[in-house]
C-alpha cells in the first residue's frame, strides 16, 4: 500500500494507474482511530472497484473552538496496518496546511478561503449542538473528492445526517462520485461501533447499549402499524422507557431523540405514518461510571422504511 500525504502525489498516482473509462475505484474518507466499521467501509469499495483509496485525515474546520482538536485521538501508525491488511491500495495522510492551504484557525469568523454548506438539512439535529460542523465536513469532503475522483465513496448509516448532507451536496454541485451508505456495524448486543466507545469503561458501555434497544423498541412500533402509522407520542415513550433508569440517575443526558422523514430530515408529528422512509435518530451524553468526569456523546439511529404499495 502506498502512504502519499501530498495532493500532487495522489493526483500523480491516480492519473497513472486509474483510466476512468475502464477502472472503477472506491474511496473511504476517514479522521482514523479505525475500528471494524471502518474496516467494513474498506472491504466494500474494495469488494466493489478496481482500486480501494482511504484517507485519514483530523478535519480541524469541523471542530468548534470549543471542542479539544487536539485530543483527538491519532493512531496513524496502526491505521495504516489495519489498512495494509484489507489490501486497501492507497492511503492519503495529508496535514491541514495540504488540506487549507491559507491555514485553519478554528474561529469561524477567521477562516479564509472557499468553505461549502448545505442548508436545510444541516441546521437540525446534529447542527443544532454543532452549528458549523457541517460546513467543515462538506467542504473537506468536497476537496477529498477533487483530489481522489473516485467512482464511489463510502460511508457509514451511523452518521445518517452526514450522510444526507453529502448526499445533497454531491446532488446539487453535480459531483461525478456515487455516494454509498453502508449498514451501522455493532457489536453483539446492538451497540454501534464508534471510536468514542474507547472513552467509556466495560460497565457504561452495558448501559450505552440500551440507546439502540430503546431505538428499536420505538421502530418495532412503527413497523407493526398499519400504513397510517403510529403516534409521534407513543414512539417515544417506547425509547425513553429504555433509557429511564439512566436519564433518571443522571448517567444520560439526552441531546435529543428525533423522528424525521430519512430525506429531508424534518420531523414528523403528530403521527408518523409508513408512507415515507423514516428515520429515528438520537444522541446522548453518557457519563463513565468509573470516571465521572469523563463525557461522551454517542449518536445512533434506525432507518424505518417505508410501506410500499403493491397498486
Amino acid at each position: 500500500m502506498k502512504v502519499l500525504h501530498t495532493v500532487r502525489e495522489v493526483v500523480e498516482w491516480r492519473t497513472k494507474n486509474i483510466d476512468p473509462r475502464t477502472h472503477k475505484s472506491g474511496f473511504v474518507p476517514t479522521m482514523g482511530c479505525l475500528h471494524e466499521g471502518h474496516l467494513t467501509l474498506m472491504r466494500a469499495a474494495k469488494r466493489e472497484n478496481d482500486f480501494a483509496i482511504a484517507s485519514i485525515f483530523v478535519n480541524p474546520s469541523q471542530f468548534a473552538p470549543t471542542e479539544d482538536l487536539d485530543k483527538y485521538p491519532r493512531t496513524l501508525d496502526d491505521d495504516i496496518k489495519l489498512l495494509e491488511a484489507e489490501g486497501v491500495d492507497v492511503c492519503f495522510a495529508p496535514n491541514a496546511r495540504e488540506m487549507y492551504p491559507q491555514g485553519i484557525p478554528l474561529q469561524v469568523e477567521e477562516q479564509r478561503g472557499p468553505f461549502v454548506t448545505v442548508l436545510g438539512v444541516s441546521e437540525q439535529l446534529e447542527g443544532r449542538t454543532r452549528p458549523n460542523f457541517f460546513r467543515g465536513v462538506a467542504t473537506v469532503v468536497t476537496k477529498l473528492l477533487n483530489i481522489v475522483a473516485p467512482t464511489r465513496a463510502y460511508f457509514g448509516q451511523k452518521d445518517f445526517q452526514q450522510f444526507t448532507v453529502l448526499q445533497v451536496m454531491a446532488r446539487e454541485l453535480f459531483m461525478n462520485t456515487e455516494l454509498r451508505m453502508m449498514p451501522i456495524v455493532r457489536d453483539d448486543a446492538g451497540l454501534a461501533l464508534s471510536s468514542r466507545n474507547r472513552y467509556l469503561c466495560g460497565e457504561t458501555l452495558g448501559r450505552a447499549r440500551s440507546i439502540y434497544k430503546g431505538l428499536s423498541a420505538a421502530a418495532a412500533l412503527l413497523e407493526q402499524a398499519d400504513a397510517s402509522g403510529a403516534e409521534r407520542t407513543a414512539l417515544l415513550e417506547r425509547v425513553h422507557a429504555h433509557w429511564a433508569p439512566y436519564e433518571n440517575s443522571g448517567e444520560f443526558k439526552v441531546d435529543y431523540v428525533s423522528i424525521a422523514d430519512a430525506a429531508t430530515l424534518q420531523e414528523l408529528e403528530p403521527r408518523v405514518s409508513r408512507d415515507r422512509d423514516v428515520v429515528i435518530s438520537c444522541a446522548v451524553y453518557v457519563t463513565d461510571a468509573e470516571h465521572p468526569a469523563t463525557v461522551v456523546r454517542l449518536i445512533d439511529n434506525i432507518l424505518v422504511h417505508a410501506v410500499r404499495s403493491s397498486n
